[in-house]
C-alpha cells in the first residue's frame, strides 16, 4: 500500500464485515474515505419459489444478532399478505416478546460493541476497548448483572418463541401458542429486573460520559454531526413504538415532513447503488438524491435510536419520557444531529422497552387463549414493518395465488442508514487525520463514526440484479499484485 492510502480492514465491533479505505492528498489530508461492505446477502433471490409462510423462518437466518426483528417483520408481512387481523392477545404477546428482544439487544450494543469507546475511552489502548475493559471500569458485580439480565431476557424469548436465535412462534394471523400464567410471571420478573438495569445503565452513562467534559465534547463535535432527515415508527400520539404504527419523517429542523403507513413506502423511499459497496443506499423520493451531503435539500435520512427519538414527540412510558426530556434539554433541544448521541438514545430506548414489557405483562388480556385468526384470503402482496434495534425494517413479498414467493424486497435498518454512515466515516476521517499521521487510536476515532449506528452488514447487502460482482487479486510472496480477475 502506498503512503497515500490507509486501509482499516477489518473494522471491528459491528455485525457483519466491512472495511474503510482512506485516500490522502500530497499534504496528508483526507481526499475521501470510503466505507465499504464486501459481503453479499442474497435472501431476496433464493426466497423466490418458497411458500410465503416459510419466510419468518428463512429471513431469521439473515442475522444471528437480530433474528427476532426479521421474524416479526416477516410475520407481519404475512398478516398483510393474507389480509388477516390477529386477535388482541396475539398482538400483545408479539409486542411483549419484541420489547424483550429490543431490551436485550440494546444492552448487548452498549456494553459490548459501542459503549467501550466511552466507558473505557476513545483513545484508550486497543486491548482495553472491549467488554473486559468495561468490566474493569464498572466492576465484576456489574458484569455479572449485564450477563445475567441478558440471559434472563433471552430465556424469556426462548420460552415463548421456541428459540432465541431463530424464533418459530409467529404465524399469519397470530402466534403458535397462548401465554400461560407461569409465562406471565416469568415476564413480570424479567421486566422488573430489566427496568432497574436500564435505570442503572442510564446512571452509568451520566456518571462516566456526561460528567466527563472531554466525552461531551466528542458527542457535540462537528466531526460527528450531520443535519439530515429522520424516520421512525410512531403510535397515534407520535410516540416511539417498536412494533407497529405510522412511519414518520421529520426534516433537519424537526418539522414533520411526511407520515405514512408502511404499505405506501415505495411512494417515499428509493434505493440506489454505488460501485464501491454491496450496500444499497436509500433516500427520500420527494427530496431526491443529491449525493452524500446533508441538509434539507438532500434526500439522505437516518433511522436507529437517535432518529426514532427525533422523529417522535415523546415516549409512551413515564420513566423513558423523563429520560427523553433530559436528553433534549442537555443537548440543546430537538432535533439532535450528533451521531454519537445514538449511544444515549439507545439507553433511553432500553428503558422504554423494559417499561413496555412490564405494562404488557400486567395486561390481563394477554392470557386470552385466542391467539390466532386463520387466514382465508388468496395471497398476492404483503408488507410488514417493525423497528429493529438498528432502525426501521421493512419486508415486502409478492406471491402467486398458491402463496409462493414471486418477488421479495427487504429494506433493512442499515440500508436506510447507509448514506449517512458513509458520510459519517468520511467526515470523521477528515477531522481526525492530519498531515498523513495516523495511529491505532486515531483510526478508532474514525471507526466510532459507524459504530454509533450499530450497523448490521449481514442484513444490509444485496445486489440489485441478483448477481455478485467479483474481484480476485493474486499476490506474490513480496505482496505485489501479479494478476487480477474481475467479474462485473
Amino acid at each position: 500500500m502506498s503512503r497515500r492510502e490507509i486501509l482499516i480492514d477489518p473494522i471491528t465491533r459491528l455485525e457483519g464485515h466491512g472495511k474503510i479505505h482512506i485516500f490522502l492528498n500530497e499534504k496528508g489530508e483526507v481526499e475521501r474515505a470510503y466505507f465499504q461492505v464486501p459481503e453479499l446477502r442474497g435472501f431476496e433471490k433464493f426466497a423466490v419459489g418458497r411458500p410465503a409462510e416459510e419466510m419468518p423462518q428463512i429471513t431469521s437466518r439473515i442475522c444471528g444478532v437480530c433474528p427476532t426483528a426479521h421474524h416479526m417483520a416477516a410475520t407481519k408481512a404475512l398478516d398483510d399478505l393474507y389480509r388477516v387481523d390477529p386477535p388482541p392477545a396475539a398482538k400483545k404477546i408479539r409486542e411483549l416478546v419484541y420489547c424483550t428482544f429490543m431490551a436485550e439487544d440494546h444492552a448487548l450494543h452498549f456494553y459490548f460493541l459501542g459503549g467501550p469507546d466511552f466507558v473505557v475511552g476513545p483513545t484508550a489502548p486497543k486491548a482495553e476497548r472491549n467488554i473486559l475493559g468495561v468490566l474493569a471500569r464498572v466492576g465484576l458485580e456489574i458484569g455479572r448483572e449485564v450477563i445475567g439480565v441478558r440471559k434472563q431476557l433471552r430465556d424469556l424469548i426462548t420460552r415463548v418463541g421456541g428459540k432465541v436465535v431463530h424464533p418459530v412462534f409467529g404465524l399469519p394471523g397470530g402466534i403458535a401458542k397462548p401465554l400461560t400464567p407461569e409465562d406471565r410471571e416469568a415476564f413480570l420478573a424479567g421486566a422488573e429486573r430489566a427496568v432497574q438495569f436500564a435505570l442503572f445503565s442510564l446512571g452509568l452513562f451520566e456518571r462516566m460520559v456526561l460528567k466527563n467534559p472531554e466525552y461531551v465534547e466528542w458527542i457535540r463535535s462537528e466531526a460527528y454531526t450531520h443535519r439530515t432527515y429522520y424516520m421512525g415508527l410512531v403510535d397515534d400520539q407520535n410516540r416511539v413504538n417498536f412494533y407497529d404504527g405510522w412511519l414518520r419523517v421529520v426534516d433537519p429542523n424537526g418539522r414533520e415532513f411526511v407520515k405514512f403507513r408502511v404499505q405506501d413506502y415505495l411512494k417515499h423511499i428509493a434505493e440506489r447503488v454505488e460501485p464501491w459497496s454491496y450496500v444499497k443506499f436509500c433516500y427520500l423520493k420527494e427530496v431526491g438524491w443529491k449525493g452524500f451531503v446533508d441538509g434539507p435539500e438532500s434526500g439522505v435520512y437516518s433511522v436507529a435510536p437517535l432518529a426514532r427519538l427525533n422523529a417522535a414527540e415523546g415516549m409512551a412510558t413515564p420513566r423513558a419520557q423523563e429520560a427523553y426530556e433530559q436528553f433534549y434539554a442537555t443537548l440543546g433541544g430537538k432535533p439532535v444531529h450528533h451521531t454519537l448521541a445514538n449511544h444515549w438514545a439507545r439507553l433511553i430506548e432500553l428503558l422504554y422497552a423494559a417499561e413496555r414489557m412490564l405494562e404488557l405483562a400486567r395486561d390481563p388480556e394477554i392470557l386470552d387463549p385466542r391467539v390466532r385468526t386463520l387466514p382465508a384470503a388468496v395471497p398476492r402482496e404483503g408488507i410488514g414493518v417493525v423497528e429493529a434495534p438498528r432502525g426501521t425494517l421493512i419486508h415486502h413479498y409478492e406471491t402467486d395465488e398458491r402463496g409462493l414467493i414471486t418477488r421479495a424486497n427487504l429494506i433493512v435498518a442499515t440500508q436506510n442508514n447507509a448514506a449517512r454512515i458513509a458520510m459519517s466515516v468520511d467526515k470523521a476521517a477528515r477531522a481526525v487525520i492530519r498531515n498523513g499521521e495516523v495511529d491505532e487510536r486515531i483510526l478508532n476515532q474514525v471507526e466510532m463514526a459507524f459504530r454509533a449506528y450499530d450497523p448490521c452488514h449481514a442484513c444490509a447487502t444485496h445486489a440489485l440484479p441478483g448477481q455478485m460482482p467479483l474481484l480476485i487479486r493474486i499476490y506474490n510472496p513480496r505482496g505485489e499484485v501479479v494478476r487480477e480477475i474481475r467479474r462485473d
